[in-house]
């Protein structure tokens, strides 16, 4: 497989990851001594993916899978506030409530989505790309992990904030924060391991 079809199948991924979160992100499980979003399986894999690139191809190609995916997002988000607004037909009307429910997401989660991904995984990108140029070839653990773990409490509190916060409920949103942040940290760490075998994989290629 070549550099650049390794780079498609990774950006596919990284798309996938986003818009999977976005799209499903709502439903909650039990783990551990929270209920988490199922997007806890999917939103790590994004930032190994930018660490994964930005070691192998830099930082202007990982800023690059960043905006791609975040115009994507924003195309989604007006075409969800399109199909919501249209009347259905008499052949959809019975599962009009349910279609609601699903794609009906406030404005406000919309905006606290899209702000927050925009930031922190801009914000993953950059420290990765500063610890590289300091500590160059060694280290990949480090900033792999340093990144990740300031990236995703950014990302954790912001979406939180914006989505939650009211003025007097700061108590509140930050007993949601750090423990999510502190799982996402969690998966992120265990993936460790496939962040070296992604990097070893895309620097072989033909």
């Amino acid at each position: 497989m070549t550099r650049i079809n390794k780079l498609d199948l990774l950006l596919a991924i990284y798309i996938t990851s986003i818009v999977a979160a976005e799209l499903m992100g709502a439903k909650t499980f039990p783990i551990l001594f929270l209920n988490a979003s199922v997007a806890i399986f999917t939103l790590p894999i994004t930032f190994i993916i930018n660490d994964v690139v930005t070691e192998v191809e830099g930082k202007a190609r990982s800023l690059s899978f960043m905006r791609s995916t975040f115009i994507i997002l924003v195309l989604l988000a007006l075409f969800n506030v399109l199909a919501i607004s249209l009347p259905p037909s008499a052949r959809s009307a019975s599962f009009e409530p349910a279609y609601q429910t699903i794609f009906g997401k406030s404005l406000r989660m919309t905006l606290a989505s899209l702000v927050a991904f925009f930031l922190a995984e801009r914000m993953d990108i950059l420290i990765f790309a500063k610890i590289r140029s300091r500590f160059k070839d060694s280290g990949l653990w480090l900033r792999s992990n340093a990144s990740n773990i300031v990236s995703l409490f950014f990302d954790t509190s912001i979406f939180m904030f914006l989505a939650f916060w009211s003025g007097s409920n700061t108590g509140f949103v930050w007993s949601l924060v750090l423990p999510y942040w502190g799982l996402k940290c969690l998966f992120s760490m265990v993936e460790t391991p496939f962040t070296y075998l992604a990097v070893n994989w895309l620097k072989k290629s033909k």
